[in-house]
């Protein structure tokens, strides 16, 4: 009883440091202010239609129309019912945004490290130092919360595993479940496919592992308990996991309906994204060392080094002004690898490095070969088309590889698995058993190792050039002279950070042999390893995101200022779209005002990205015309924006003469080329079952109105003294749109490639559209179910914990 209760309160204290370290970090959260996020922002004009639907009418509408002509709200933050893992997920996340991540990064690893039965002195070590990794920072700094949400929960979901298989079946089956859930219900999942790479390769070592010592029975009761659990907390998620796969077919990730590109060539791949847009980020392999030495490859496209730069010293000495020349040094061009665009690098923390290759020498159990499968799988797979034997070989052959972009992320397995080896090297260090010539033996090995790897790093400077692809840019606009500089620059950071890096490993391997020496306890040991690291990591991270990024909550919450043009086109008070070409497909700030056919997010509706890649960039009004773009902004001569309104929109609805009957979705996108839209519809031949004839008399007086609209249900008036075809200016989704005519629910059918349209009968006519997911329904049943069967598994556990037979045989 007394050791139970002991844990409890070094497990209490220990969450109150985390809560207090994640505020000192995020410190200005405490005065009310919001960390400024690029992708947040974007993500507030995404759904504002839908935030002030939900806020005035109390209702979900699952679909929005301000964002790439309209599209499903699934991936937009949509809520469901019975979501309770979401309840859950609050009360753990209660800390104002981004601490409550920072907070979840700690307590993650610090549950996994303390399933792996290390001291919690060095959990509380080790949980700092991957959660201020800088690559887990820099995502909190751009506003990528899903991802960091998703990496939060993964050392839980990897701690349950270890549990179960170290034959804690009841807890190993509970936190593996809840764990399981909060990672789905995160909503990332291609770091939760990452993730179950490494799984797999755990799963491999311990099969192994159980084959030599004759486990198998064990091995294999341990596989089902848990694939039991996992099961149990995807099915907690079951709407939005339901949801999410349902838009996905019709995104860019799913199977596209063409076989060609623009120009008429083959298109290479129609079952996910192409490979030179999944490879696009692809780490070089000599930049993977930026895990050791941050600024190897100069950090990022903007990094700050203020007039500690020879570019600050070349401007002043041109006779710049200082505030200029600092604005520009303050945001410098340091990056000079493969990929297009860097926020930072994903440094590890040369400490963290260094105690993983000690951990390579001292840890003998399996978990040293999964931890070490990991960052090899991590770094191999993370150098995408800069090894494309194995990336092309995952691509074309693993289920679901195709599906996610920038490979260069699957580094966050390295970034987890590197920590946890290198803290269950110091406990071996720490652990009287291990023999002292051994600890020596093994800390001697690893600091020639690493840094003699610093000076081979020193030493092949010369053989880079430090040009980096945007210099030829650089140089039209500045000339040599100052990208000359620039490149000494970012020779000066690669020195720097390298003897920094150095310095840092020359200290903690100090400390580790006074420690071995007797000259220091463990506790001051620790002690002095977790300032060092702090010092380390805190230091690096603070270059990317500090209190300077922060802003009042109400710039975060009204992003975007209303410009004149807004307030010009805002004056019309019709239903119509509006295109900004300065943005294109990708932005989100004219979704905040108004209903736009551009947007920004990672999956786009893959229609539409066809009619931009088709027609729209090619300037075909026709297709403009059709989505009902009543605006377009555009320059006059002096660079001002004005809403130009274009005259020939079709309105929101509808009837057409004739229908163009097709072979394939390559000839209907293509028939748009020509087409008179407003007179004229094309259809391809699947899509035409229901359709009898195509020709239609129109007359003069036939019309269709857009009378009452809600961003799930439309209501429109039609009148037409002949049956006919209507189509209309909204996004043909193939789930949860229903089609009423005067009460009476009809088929609707795809046309012009991407919108709806509907038979209707001569005469006068109520025409409602109503989104009624399907999909919901279904998944919120599941969903509630798996979420009782959850709970009743915790409060079994509890139960079996506190009242079991053992227990009251020992209070006996």
């Amino acid at each position: 009883m007394q050791k139970g209760l002991k844990a409890f309160f070094v497990h209490f204290f220990v969450t109150v440091f985390f809560v207090i370290a994640a505020l000192a970090y995020f410190h200005p959260v405490l005065q009310g202010k919001v960390i400024q996020q690029s992708d947040i922002v974007q993500y507030t004009g995404m759904a504002k239609e839908q935030n002030d639907f939900r806020k005035k009418s109390g209702e979900e509408p699952y679909w929005t129309n301000s964002a790439f002509g309209g599209m499903p709200t699934y991936q937009l933050g949509a809520y469901y019912p019975h979501d309770y893992v979401k309840k859950l997920d609050r009360i753990i996340r209660f800390l104002p945004r981004p601490a409550d991540y920072l907070f979840l990064y700690f307590i993650g690893f610090y549950i996994l490290l303390s399933c792996l039965k290390v001291d919690f002195r060095l959990a509380v070590v080790g949980a700092l130092a991957f959660g201020f990794s800088t690559y887990l920072i820099i995502i909190l700094g751009v506003g990528h919360n899903a991802k960091a949400h998703a990496l939060g929960y993964v050392p839980m979901l990897i701690g349950g595993i270890v549990l179960v298989f170290r034959k804690k079946y009841l807890w190993g089956f509970i936190l593996t479940a809840i764990a399981m859930a909060l990672e789905i219900g995160a909503n990332h999942y291609q770091m939760t496919y990452y993730f179950m790479l490494l799984v797999l390769i755990l799963g491999v070592v311990y099969l192994v592992d159980a084959i030599k010592k004759k486990e198998l029975k064990h091995f294999f009761s341990s596989v089902g308990i848990l694939l039991v659990a996992v099961v149990l907390g995807i099915a907690a998620n079951a709407t939005g996991l339901m949801a999410t796969k349902e838009y996905a077919d019709w995104s860019t990730r799913g199977k596209s309906q063409l076989t060609i590109e623009p120009d008429g060539a083959t298109k290479e791949n129609t079952n996910g994204l192409d490979k030179a847009y999944i490879t696009q980020y692809s780490y070089g392999i000599a930049e993977s060392l930026n895990i050791f030495v941050p600024r190897l490859f100069g950090g990022s496209n903007g990094e700050n080094l203020g007039e500690n730069s020879k570019s600050y010293d070349f401007l002043i000495d041109q006779g710049i002004p200082r505030r200029q020349a600092l604005n520009f040094s303050s945001a410098l061009p340091l990056y000079w690898g493969d990929q297009p665009i860097v926020a930072g690098p994903a440094y590890i923390g040369a400490i963290i490095f260094f105690l993983f290759v000690l951990g390579l020498f001292l840890v003998k159990s399996k978990a040293r070969w999964w931890l070490l499968g990991g960052v090899i799988m991590s770094l191999l797979l993370s150098w995408g088309k800069n090894f494309p034997v194995l990336t092309n070989f995952m691509i074309d052959y693993f289920p679901l590889y195709d599906k996610f972009r920038a490979v260069s992320s699957i580094q966050v397995v390295l970034e987890l698995c590197a920590p946890v080896l290198g803290i269950l090297g110091l406990k071996k260090l720490f652990d009287s058993s291990v023999v002292l010539s051994e600890k020596l033996k093994a800390l001697k090995f690893s600091f020639f190792i690493v840094f003699g790897l610093g000076v081979l790093i020193f030493l092949v400077k010369g053989t880079f050039d430090f040009v980096g692809p945007s210099d030829q840019f650089l140089i039209r606009n500045y000339g040599d002279e100052l990208v000359s500089l620039i490149q000494a620059d970012r020779r000066a950071v690669y020195n720097n950070d390298l003897f920094r890096s150095m310095l840092f490993i020359l200290l903690s391997a100090v400390a580790l042999w006074l420690f071995i020496k007797e000259k220091l306890n463990a506790n001051m040991t620790i002690a002095a390893l977790g300032i060092l690291i702090l010092l380390d990591l805190v230091g690096v991270g603070r270059r990317y995101v500090d209190a300077d990024d922060f802003v009042s909550k109400r710039s975060m919450n009204e992003p975007f200022q209303e410009s004149a043009v807004d307030k010009e086109i805002a004056k019309d008070e019709s239903i119509f779209r509006v295109f900004d070409p300065s943005e294109g497909i990708n932005g989100a700030r004219t979704s905040y005002y108004h209903q736009s056919i551009g947007g920004y997010h990672a999956a786009k509706p893959a229609a539409l990205e066809d009619l931009f890649s088709f027609h729209i960039y090619q300037g075909n009004m026709g297709v403009l015309n059709m989505l009902n773009v009543k605006y377009v902004v555009q320059q006059d001569e002096e660079g001002r924006s004005y809403p130009a309104v274009n005259p020939d929109a079709n309105g929101n609805a509808w009837f057409v003469s004739s229908i163009k009957k097709v072979a394939n979705a390559d000839e209907e996108i293509m028939a748009l080329a020509d087409l008179d839209t407003s007179q004229e519809a094309v259809v391809s031949e699947n899509n035409a079952g229901q359709l009898n004839r195509f020709e239609f008399q129109v007359d003069s007086l036939a019309k269709i109105t857009l009378t009452d609209y809600e961003p799930n249900h439309l209501v429109y008036k039609s009148r037409n003294e002949n049956a006919g075809v209507a189509v209309f200016s909204e996004m043909y989704y193939p789930h949860g749109w229903n089609a009423y005519v005067d009460g009476n629910l009809k088929e609707h059918f795809k046309v012009n490639y991407s919108l709806r349209a509907l038979r209707l009968p001569e005469g006068e006519h109520t025409i409602e559209f109503k989104f009624e997911p399907e999909v919901v329904k279904i998944g919120s049943q599941i969903t509630l179910a798996s979420s009782i069967l959850l709970g009743i598994a915790v409060f079994a556990g509890v139960g079996f914990t506190f009242f079991s037979p053992k227990k009251k045989k020992e209070g006996k």
